[in-house]
């Protein structure tokens, strides 16, 4: 089937309130020129920062009808597949499998992982999610963007300085992912964090400045504006992570600074701090960049 425009299935979760998962990911794909089928895991009322989280969960047997249908209707032509959150060890099987039968229909179908597992050393998701990730959804992502804890987790390896970086990422590769992206580790100052992104001949850092909150889905923003970018500069590692660094960071700045206006101290309540992603529509269109990546190495062994 002949597709003009970039076409992306993205199986995530969903809110009703405020930018998580599909929320988070949909709208910058779209404005950025591509279409998107979105799969919803979970329907909640709002994100688990909140007290209160009601909302249904799609079981593995509608998910399986849900594809089923993409495919009776012959509408299962993808350019790109998109995941993030999972919440359990088969749902993750499942998803692989899907990622397998859509790899079939379209062999050039490049495939997008946020391991979604935990951050700060901690796990959110429970622990026999990790070795789905690491034995069989890993080896099949073409683009791969952990942060430093995801990272260390599936490969065993600790990140203490940028050898080790280095050598994480060469794990990474070596399980088959092309592009490997560390959207943010802790090599950095008490200033900046330091983003990573290889395609296994280059690899470039760049420096992204902390703020004093913490904020939900933006790692779901960030592969999907990598995705996108990628697409749009064709293949541009550099390009690439500039551009989605420069997006990322002035919709952050923009959700705080707006968020101390309304309150100007004290810890942010998570209503005050959902990313702004509508009213930085022309960012995502046009991102300034002000931070360049630098090439740091080509030590990656073949």
């Amino acid at each position: 089937m002949f597709q003009s425009t970039p076409r992306v299935l993205s199986i995530q979760s969903h809110v009703v309130h405020g930018y998580v998962g599909n929320k988070s990911a949909v709208f910058p794909l779209q404005v950025l020129g591509l279409e998107v089928d979105a799969i919803n895991t979970v329907q909640f009322s709002t994100h688990t920062a909140y007290k209160h989280i009601k909302g249904t969960v799609l079981d593995n047997n509608d998910l399986e009808e849900i594809i089923s249908g993409l495919i009776l209707n012959d509408v299962d032509y993808y350019t790109h597949f998109l995941t993030g959150y999972s919440r359990s060890p088969d749902s993750l099987k499942q998803i692989a499998q899907v990622i397998k039968k859509l790899k079939e229909k379209s062999p050039n179908l490049v495939y997008v992982c946020d391991p979604v597992m935990g951050d700060n050393g901690q796990m959110y998701v429970p622990d026999s999610i990790l070795p789905v990730y690491r034995d069989d959804v890993v080896p099949l992502a073409d683009i791969l963007t952990p942060n430093q804890f995801e990272a260390e987790c599936l490969t065993g390896l600790t990140m203490n300085d940028f050898n080790g970086a280095i050598r994480i990422i060469q794990a990474l590769h070596d399980k088959g992912v092309k592009i490997v992206v560390l959207s943010s580790t802790v090599l950095g100052d008490e200033d900046y964090m330091i983003g990573i992104a290889s395609n296994g001949v280059k690899c470039y850092q760049i420096q992204i400045p902390k703020v004093e909150a913490s904020f939900t889905g933006t790692g779901d923003l960030f592969a999907a504006l990598f995705l996108a970018w990628t697409h749009k500069t064709e293949g541009d590692l550099k390009l690439t992570l500039e551009n989605t660094i420069a997006t990322l960071q002035t919709i952050v700045k923009d959700t705080y600074d707006y968020a101390r206006a309304i309150q100007p101290t004290g810890k942010l309540p998570p209503a005050l701090i959902e990313l702004r992603l509508i009213q930085n529509k022309s960012v995502i269109e046009n991102p300034v960049v002000s931070i360049t990546a630098t090439e740091v190495c080509r030590c990656f062994s073949k």
